[in-house]
C-alpha cells in the first residue's frame, strides 16, 4: 500500500512536522488493539509509572521489536510502514513502541520535549526518525491529548535536561520563544486516528483531569541509513518484516509470545542526559 498521505498532507508534513490521519485503523481493528493491550499478560506485567513534577503518573509499557501480537502487526502494517518510508525518504526499521496510559483524574502530564532530544544521545546521528501515535480512546483537551508546536521541527534539535520530577524536557527558554512565534495545536483524536510526527517536533501533554481515560500506543521508527553508533536500550538496524493491511483482522486477538517479545521493566534516560536544566535547579 502506498503512503496514506494525500499530496496536500505530504506538503503539510514538510511545513508543519506532523499529519493527523483520521481513521487510520477502523473500528474492528481498534477493538482488537484495545483488547490485546488490555489483556496481554506480558504487557500488563511490564507496566511502569513515569511521574510528572506533581507526582501524577502515566502508566507505560515499552518494547523494542514488534513481533506477532496484534499491536506488533499494527506497527508492521503496510499503511504505517509505507507512510514512514515516504516521510523519511527510504527504508525504516522499528525503533521501539510504547503504551502511554493516562487513567481518569490520575494520568500525569508530559513536559515539552522532542523525541530526538533523547534519541540524539542514543547515537542516532541524524533526525531521520518519526513516530505515529494511535488513539485507543478519545483524546481531547480534558483528558490530556497531545499538544504540538506547528513547524517546530524546523528549529532543529534543542538541548534537553532533567526537569523537576523525573522527566527529561527541552530548554524552557527555547520553548518560550517558539510559543511566541509558532502556533500551539491540540491534537484531539478519535479512536483509530493516527498522528504522524517528526522526531524534532516539540510536544507535550497535560494531566488527565477528566473521568475518561486516555490510552494511546506509539510506534517509533528510524531510517535504516541512520543506524545508531552507540549501543543502547533500543535496537540498531533490524530488518522490519512488513505485513499486509489485512493482517490484524486475519490474526484476531493475538498476544505477545513468551520468550520472544521482550518488554522493558522501567524507563531509561540516555547516559548523556543526566544534567538538570538550569531553571529546574
Amino acid at each position: 500500500m502506498p503512503c496514506v498521505f494525500s499530496p496536500e498532507q505530504s506538503r503539510s508534513f514538510e511545513s508543519d512536522g506532523y499529519v493527523l490521519v483520521r481513521g487510520l485503523f477502523d473500528r474492528q481493528e481498534v477493538h482488537l488493539l484495545v483488547a490485546g493491550i488490555e489483556q496481554d499478560p506480558q504487557l500488563r506485567a511490564s507496566l511502569y509509572d513515569r511521574n510528572d513534577s506533581n507526582g501524577k503518573a502515566t502508566r507505560m509499557a515499552t518494547w523494542n521489536h514488534p513481533g506477532e501480537s496484534v499491536y506488533g502487526l499494527a506497527a508492521r502494517s503496510a499503511r504505517v510502514v509505507d507512510t514512514m518510508e515516504a516521510m523519511l525518504g527510504g527504508e525504516v526499521y522499528h525503533y521501539h513502541s510504547k503504551l502511554t496510559a493516562k487513567d481518569p483524574y490520575e494520568g500525569g502530564a508530559w513536559e515539552w520535549h522532542q523525541d530526538y532530544g533523547y534519541w540524539y544521545h542514543n547515537g542516532c546521528l541524524l533526525p531521520h526518525m518519526a513516530s505515529v501515535m494511535v488513539a485507543l480512546d478519545r483524546c481531547d483537551r480534558d483528558n490530556g491529548c497531545l499538544q504540538l508546536i506547528r513547524g517546530s521541527h524546523q528549529v532543529g534539535r534543542v538541548e534537553h535536561g532533567i526537569l523537576p520530577g523525573e522527566q527529561v524536557g527541552a530548554d524552557p527558554k527555547r520553548v518560550e520563544q517558539m510559543l511566541k512565534q509558532m502556533e500551539l495545536v491540540y491534537a484531539e483524536m478519535a479512536p483509530g486516528d493516527g498522528l504522524f510526527f517528526h522526531a524534532n517536533v516539540m510536544h507535550r501533554s497535560d494531566q488527565n483531569r477528566s473521568a475518561s481515560r486516555r490510552w494511546t500506543v506509539l510506534f517509533c521508527y528510524n531510517a535504516a541509513r541512520n543506524d545508531p553508533f552507540v549501543a543502547h536500550h533500543h535496537p540498531n538496524y533490524t530488518r522490519l518484516d512488513k505485513v499486509d493491511d489485512g493482517a490484524i483482522k486475519a490474526a484476531g486477538l493475538k498476544f505477545s509470545v513468551q520468550g520472544q517479545d521482550v518488554f522493558m521493566k522501567t524507563f531509561s534516560n540516555p547516559p548523556g542526559l543526566q544534567q538538570r536544566m538550569p531553571d529546574s535547579q
